[in-house]
């Protein structure tokens, strides 16, 4: 089976590739804008024609497209997520190749949901933010193009290779900075939302498996278990053997949540903040603190709590329906949290 993947390059897919290209039966073909890539095109400005004659020369069988843009305005972003995918739709419709096209979409294109709720392939997108529209826009053009096609709507991605600057990732790194400076307290923003997390590896092994099914529509890949940010960084701090507490800045009216996992190491006796001195909480949201002596946070008890959502428009909670991939395409969750959480921490302790 010939196989054209577009992105391979990025955080997904990278995974994909390595899952492609560890079965025998494949024969795979990037294309992207890197000098890496065995084709290369920029979907963002290459024309359907051009990207046209690249398609028929390599003949696939299976297009998938890990590629998009994840951070910059409503106008990069259209331009990465929507018009790419125009793109890629309008030329395979004028190939004479066939191919099925795996889009790869995500759980922004949802909106937030009803808490304690699972999301269905049938709700209604009411994505929050520009990047779910970007993403909803690119589904329903697969969807309408008259194409072999299926959209893997993927919550949110976790374990090796996770950004920096995700979620995750800013907690890693925060706390890599925490055990490095010896501090014994940890305070974190944004911990109150609670995100269905599903490791790379896993999506990688969907993507496969929707390659080679017939399935089309829609697909939710997730775990299909809510877990709370505040919880995945208690579980972070175990798997990186951190003894500091945990302090949660997005607390009720009135002062901070109780410490997190471990008790306050008095030994070490300092406090960061997630971001160091640019007073920015764990998911990047700079907030407007009272600072105490020479220029340091000031006590818990003057701090002002105040709560941020989530940085992808989906509210407090999204939790997969994920009996259509079972049913469907025969692929269930296998990695564990805890184990995305300590690939990712390797990762950010490798950091120098």
């Amino acid at each position: 089976m010939r196989v054209l993947l577009i992105g391979a390059n990025g955080y997904i897919g990278r995974f994909v590739a390595e899952r492609l290209l560890a079965d025998p039966a494949v024969q795979l073909t990037t294309l992207g804008r890197g000098d890496d890539a065995d084709v290369r095109f920029d979907l963002a400005s290459g024309s359907p024609g051009a990207l046209t004659r690249f398609i028929d020369a390599v003949h696939p069988g299976v297009v998938v497209n890990c590629a998009g843009a994840t951070r910059g305005g409503a106008r990069d972003l259209t331009r990465h997520n929507t018009v790419a995918v125009a793109t890629v739709c309008e030329a395979l419709r004028r190939s004479g190749c066939g191919a099925r096209l795996v889009q790869v979409g995500c759980s922004a294109e949802y909106g937030p949901s009803q808490p304690g709720s699972s999301t269905a392939e049938d709700a209604v997108p009411r994505p929050g933010g520009p990047y779910g529209v970007s993403k909803l826009a690119a589904t329903e053009l697969v969807l309408g193009s008259g194409l072999d096609a299926v959209v893997l709507r993927v919550f949110s991605p976790a374990g090796p290779g996770t950004p920096a600057g995700s979620p995750l990732g800013r907690l890693a790194e925060a706390m890599r900075r925490a055990m490095q400076s010896g501090d014994g307290e940890l305070r974190l923003g944004g911990l109150g939302a609670q995100r269905d997390f599903i490791d790379v590896r896993d999506v990688a092994r969907a993507v496969h498996a929707a390659s080679l099914s017939a399935a089309q529509g829609v697909i939710n890949i997730g775990s299909g278990r809510a877990v709370r940010l505040r919880d995945a960084a208690a579980t972070l701090a175990r798997v990186a053997g951190y003894g500091g507490a945990l302090h949660e800045l997005d607390g009720p009216p009135g002062g901070l949540r109780p410490a997190i996992g471990h008790p306050r190491t008095e030994s070490a006796g300092h406090r960061v903040d997630a971001l160091g001195h640019h007073r920015a909480d764990a998911l990047g949201h700079h907030r407007p603190e009272p600072l105490g002596h020479r220029g340091e946070r000031a006590d818990a008890e003057h701090a002002v709590p105040v709560a941020y959502p989530y940085p992808d428009g989906c509210g407090s909670w999204q939790q997969a329906d994920v009996r259509t991939a079972r049913d469907r395409l025969g692929w269930r969750p296998r990695i564990a949290l805890e184990e995305s959480l300590a690939d990712i921490w390797m990762e950010a302790a490798c950091r120098i």
